[in-house]
């Protein structure tokens, strides 16, 4: 691949269920060389890995192959390349998935490269003295539940992938700003050694890695006029032009919604950070305390100063277990008197679910909403008190039949509570999945790629 010239990157989706709308855009217009998707949460893969357990074909995001279809065929005609982690629990089958969509689709030659190595969950059985980061305690005690576990792979893992040539590379769990930096390496072959280039490139990822939230998504407040954002039905997501050099320029696609300035990078620069001076990843940790953002044009910001101490020397790993079962359930009170209908029908529901003896963790009674039932007419929207309110109840039961019985007992107030109950909902028992983590030496981490489709 060719080093001339800046390498454009853009934020395809900032976490699983993201629009579509926006990378398409990107991908016909965007001028984009590499179209990254960062679609995985914490509780993501261990969702997927569930999935899989039922349908060994399942596994990667729900979303892969809409996405796909909205953004292979400009893709194709323009020359980008697509990174993701939407193989998620099951790489292979999301490649697999993308390489039948291209064909559907009539594009000739479209191959996909699945990156694993991520799940370590047999590493971590062979392991239980690992400690639990969040409680010192062995990991051995949550073996029996354990569902999944794996890695935060690198840059380097997602390097390989490029390194095949495929157009699509797809992995599993990966650190959300390596996808980013991965391309960047590849194109200008920077050293996983050369500190500020691979700090400049980590903070770039770090500031794409949820899409809009950098373009005034999660900036906007209309009730702050400093945080006002134009077109917010339609924000741009951000694309980032960086050199050789590591001379990083942040901006969005013309024309679109949104807004890309010092104050929306400042708020994403510290999103999810707690120690701006050591925030570690697999590729560096990164010190943002020096991090200059610059406006240099509209809807065009400058990023320097990053820098960077050597990568730790382990890999963080999720170990997501089985946690019980949360059941949930709604009803709605309307009129005079409607928050006190609605408090004395939350205590009615927890007296019978505990005369029926059944077993809960943990219950929350809440009292949600103003104005869901009578929008701005209702009184509590010029100011005269509540007149709706809607009851929730929730809890977390180690037995399934004791979370299907809080849905059942909320329905019940639409003939058994107080007056007025209406619009009651009984939400499906969910599985409950606890996140904790250890740490594994990264030399016991190996990633290795699969292609399918067309060799390129």
């Amino acid at each position: 691949m060719s080093t001339s010239g800046p390498l454009r990157i853009g934020t395809g989706a900032g976490f699983a269920d993201d629009r579509i709308e926006p990378a398409a855009a990107l991908a016909e217009a965007g001028a984009v060389d590499v179209l990254v998707f960062e679609c995985l949460a914490e509780r993501t893969v261990a969702r997927e890995a569930l999935a899989r357990r039922d349908d060994p074909e399942a596994g990667f995001n729900p979303y892969l192959r809409a996405r796909m279809e909205a953004v292979l065929p400009a893709a194709c005609r323009n020359g980008i390349r697509i990174v993701s982690n939407m193989g998620a629990a099951n790489p292979a089958g999301g490649a697999r998935a993308t390489v039948d969509v291209a064909r559907g689709l009539g594009l000739g030659g479209v191959s996909c490269a699945a990156v694993t190595g991520d799940d370590v969950t047999d590493l971590v059985r062979a392991r239980p003295d690992l400690a639990l980061e969040e409680s010192g305690a062995p990991v051995e005690e949550v073996l029996p539940r354990m569902v999944a576990a794996n890695a935060y792979l690198g840059a380097d893992a997602v390097r390989l992938g490029l390194e095949t040539g495929a157009q699509v590379v797809l992995t599993g769990r990966v650190a959300d700003p390596s996808l980013f930096l991965a391309p960047a390496m590849h194109r200008f072959g920077w050293r996983p050694d050369d500190r500020a280039r691979v700090a400049q490139g980590t903070a770039m990822g770090h500031l794409l890695e949820c899409g809009a939230q950098l373009t005034g998504g999660c900036f906007a407040d209309p009730t702050r006029p400093e945080k006002h954002v134009p077109g917010l039905a339609d924000p741009g997501m951000p694309v980032a032009e960086i050199d050789a050099a590591g001379v990083l320029t942040l901006t969005k696609l013309p024309g679109s919604g949104g807004r890309i300035d010092r104050r929306t990078c400042t708020e994403q620069l510290l999103y999810e950070v707690h120690d701006p001076a050591r925030y570690p990843t697999p590729d560096c940790t990164l010190d943002m305390t020096a991090i200059e953002l610059t406006e240099v044009g509209e809807s065009r910001v400058r990023v320097t100063g990053a820098r960077a101490a050597p990568a730790p020397d382990t890999l963080k790993v999720l170990v997501a277990c089985e946690d019980g079962f949360i059941g949930e359930g709604q009803v709605g009170f309307a009129g005079p008197g409607a928050v006190e209908r609605a408090r004395l029908a939350g205590e009615v529901v927890v007296e019978r679910l505990r005369r029926r003896g059944l077993p809960f963790d943990d219950m929350r009674v809440d009292l949600i909403g103003l104005t869901s039932l009578h929008g701005d007419a209702a009184p509590s929207a010029r100011g005269a008190g509540p007149y709706e309110v809607r009851l929730r109840v929730a809890a977390r039961s180690p037995l399934r039949t004791a979370a299907a019985a809080v849905a059942y007992e909320v329905r019940a107030m639409h003939v058994n509570g107080p007056a007025g109950a209406g619009g009651g909902m009984a939400f499906p028992v969910r599985e409950v999945l606890a996140i904790q983590s250890v740490h594994l030496p990264r030399a016991l981490v190996c990633p290795s790629v699969e292609l399918f489709g067309s060799t390129p």
